[in-house]
């Protein structure tokens, strides 16, 4: 059964085959079993090798799996039989609905995951504003991207889970890989670029994202498990 009040969890995972172990139709057999209705995996694969990255733990993600309703310690051990997984009950806030097709298919798009921690001297309630009223606005008109979703963690549902205030998924043209253009949304204009870095590294470090981040770009996939 699900946590009361919430019907979305992320887990991160470490020490998984990104090619094959997070998508494989057994696993997803088993997360179905356990109530789960949709699945999202988010992998570090290898057509976002080439795109920014940035690594605040010192094991580095390998990637992330969202599911929507299901019991949640049940989904951690069928994650624990192919990795290590750690899992956040989360509120999710989508600002910017991306194209979504639920059949497996990889997104034609760099999804990039980033992993937010709330800097000590700012309380909850100044950080969430800050985030979710002011930052918002800047993200989405500074960069190119085509979907947005903010997720608020509430409470770890793993012992000795990471710390981790909010996740990330921002989606951005495939091209965002190497070009900073195609990511920024600058049409090749070179002050444009300096313009759209300068604002949002400021907003970006009004929340403390400037530091403590981890910045994970993948490649997503979204299936229907069928339950729901």
């Amino acid at each position: 059964m699900s946590e009361p009040g919430f019907s979305k969890f992320v887990f991160a995972v470490w020490g998984v085959d990104v090619a094959t172990d997070l998508r494989d139709a057994r696993l997803h057999e088993r997360l179905a079993a356990a109530g789960v209705g949709r699945l999202q995996v988010n992998v570090a694969d290898e057509q976002v090798a080439d795109a920014l990255r940035i690594d605040h733990l010192p094991d580095p993600v390998d990637g992330f799996v969202s599911v929507w309703d299901g019991d949640p310690a049940q989904v951690a051990r069928e994650l624990g039989e192919v990795g290590t997984a750690h899992g956040y009950a989360v509120d999710e806030r989508r600002r910017l609905d991306p194209p979504e097709a639920w059949d497996g298919s990889r997104a034609d798009a760099l999804a990039n995951v980033a992993v937010l921690r709330r800097p000590a001297e700012l309380d909850r309630a100044e950080w969430l504003r800050r985030w979710m009223v002011e930052h918002t606005a800047v993200g989405i008109r500074t960069q190119a991207t085509f979907g947005y979703v903010q997720n608020v963690v509430h409470e770890p549902l793993t012992p000795g889970a990471p710390r981790i205030d909010g996740i990330v998924e921002e989606l951005f043209p495939a091209a965002a890989v190497t070009d900073m253009h195609a990511f920024y949304g600058s049409g090749g204009d070179d002050a444009e670029l300096g313009r759209r870095i300068t604002e949002l590294m400021a907003s970006v470090a009004r929340i403390g994202a400037d530091r403590d981040l981890d910045l994970v770009p993948t490649g997503r996939y979204l299936y229907d498990l069928g339950r729901g």
